[in-house]
């Protein structure tokens, strides 16, 4: 069954041409192999989790260059926080954007074009000459990444069952952090060395970028979108505008009281991950090397990967012996495991070379307790108090308001710091690139936006208990309702 679109003027051209170079049979529901099913195998989601290791390599590349970047544009850590907030920022304004476009086009479209146009920001960002060329294309980076991430985490919510999307959401997660760890290593290795004249961070942008273009075009000639074509029917028969749409289902879910709940616990809750930017730079200021920098983060990443499949595998067991409240315990589980695992981290292990292997460990274990929150009890949980048809909304508006505020801790962390805890870039030595002092400095400034934070978190999560319950039956209702008019 092929993929109902909808198209006008130079869009409809420009699709239609791309279409006309692969037959119609190339796209259709046939190349589908058990989509729905933990660890099934398709195309389409084959495609997606691509999308998803390039996604997450684009996040992880400016981090894993921080030390790079603050030598070529002579910029010090509050400068470099300001470019993962002007991100991050746009990122959450513009989020909204994906549930817009998704009423209007299938969610492979939406996907090509956020992935086409964060290709074109990241590869302009290694081109850049100057800082606020750097910053202007970071915020269009977060646009596109705004139109990706919704569309994916809402495919991804079609494509499982209730009982098994904790799992899939983990899949996405731990094959998504594969990239991450393939684009920050590759990144922090590169940046050590030049390629025909050109600096290795740089190279390491456009290279990144090549690939992300790619899959962004596959995505687009292949991956199926799990929504059925009734319902794109639907949509396309009805006279309503796209706005009046976009505004019946903004208020839908904006009412919700667990997407209030969960958005509130994620302002406080993803201040931590955002502040992370900074621990390639930590790293390299107490002494390691760009490859043991890049070895330290690769096995925090790897501990987080198996971390989000073991939290979504486990929530989803425990939502079928609680379920109105075995996905929340697992979250304030995971969160609270990041105030003891901030404070030996950044406080009781010796900042010093000689505690190479005592930072792994910590940060193996450390990645797999405190990542569950998103894939084993957000995600899924969103999925269970909407309809379907606004699922892409629900997940739009969360990166909205986490996105937006989360974006004030990296250049908060870059501030406390300087300000407080007496960073100064001048006290780097030039050809060591260390500092023990500045080291110390920074990892101040980090406990101080991860410890607290993750403290919050976890209490935020409470409510849950109560509302969820009420939530899902409201939503089961509303779907009902919308078979029986279809």
């Amino acid at each position: 069954m092929g993929r109902a679109r909808t198209r006008s003027g130079y869009i409809s051209t420009a699709l239609g041409f791309f279409r006309s170079l692969f037959p119609r049979n190339l796209r259709t529901n046939n190349m589908k192999i058990k989509t729905g099913k933990f660890l099934g195998v398709s195309v389409s989601l084959i495609l997606i989790n691509l999308a998803a290791i390039m996604e997450r390599a684009d996040e992880n590349l400016l981090p894993s260059v921080y030390k790079e970047v603050s030598e070529a544009f002579n910029a010090g850590p509050s400068d470099l926080g300001y470019l993962t907030f002007v991100r991050n920022f746009v990122q959450g304004l513009a989020s909204p954007l994906a549930g817009v476009l998704v009423i209007t086009y299938d969610r492979p479209i939406v996907l090509a074009i956020g992935t086409l146009c964060w290709a074109l920001s990241t590869a302009a960002v290694g081109a850049s000459n100057y800082f606020i060329q750097v910053a202007l294309w970071r915020a269009v980076n977060g646009f596109g990444l705004a139109i990706v991430i919704p569309a994916l985490q809402s495919f991804i919510a079609d494509s499982y069952k209730d009982g098994t999307r904790g799992a899939g959401f983990g899949l996405l997660n731990l094959i998504g952090t594969i990239g991450g760890i393939g684009g920050g290593v590759v990144a922090t290795v590169m940046a050590g060395s030049e390629f025909w004249g050109v600096p290795g961070w740089r190279c390491a942008f456009i290279m990144m970028a090549t690939l992300s273009a790619v899959i962004g075009l596959l995505v687009f000639l292949f991956v199926v979108d799990p929504r059925k074509h009734t319902e794109r029917e639907e949509l396309m028969v009805q006279k309503i505008s796209v706005w009046n749409d976009s505004w019946a289902a903004t208020k839908s879910v904006v009412k919700v009281r667990t997407f209030q709940i969960i958005v509130l616990q994620g302002i406080v809750g993803s201040l931590p991950w955002t502040a992370m930017v900074f621990f390639t730079m930590w790293f390299e200021l107490i002494g390691f090397d760009h490859n043991q920098t890049a070895a330290l983060l690769g096995v925090f990443a790897t501990g987080c990967a198996i971390g989000t499949l073991m939290g979504g595998i486990i929530a989803d067991k425990m939502s079928r012996i609680f379920p109105n409240s075995g996905r929340v315990m697992c979250a304030q589980f995971s969160a609270f495991m990041g105030i003891p695992f901030s404070v030996i981290l950044l406080k009781g292990i010796p900042q010093s070379r000689e505690s190479y292997l005592t930072f792994s460990i910590t940060l193996f274990l450390m990645g797999l307790t405190i990542s569950w929150c998103g894939s084993a009890v957000n995600a899924p949980m969103f999925a269970e108090v909407v309809p379907p048809k606004h699922r892409t909304m629900i997940y739009a508006f969360d990166r909205a308001f986490e996105g937006s505020f989360s974006s004030f801790a990296a250049p908060l962390v870059g501030i406390l710091s300087e300000k407080m805890f007496g960073y100064d870039s001048k006290g780097i030595d030039p050809l060591k690139g260390s500092s023990v002092r500045e080291a110390e400095a920074l990892s101040k400034g980090l406990l101080s936006m991860m410890a607290v934070p993750f403290g919050l978190c976890c209490l935020s999560y409470t409510p849950l208990h109560f509302v969820f319950k009420k939530d899902r039956e409201n939503a089961k209702m509303a779907s009902s309702k919308d078979v029986e008019m279809i």
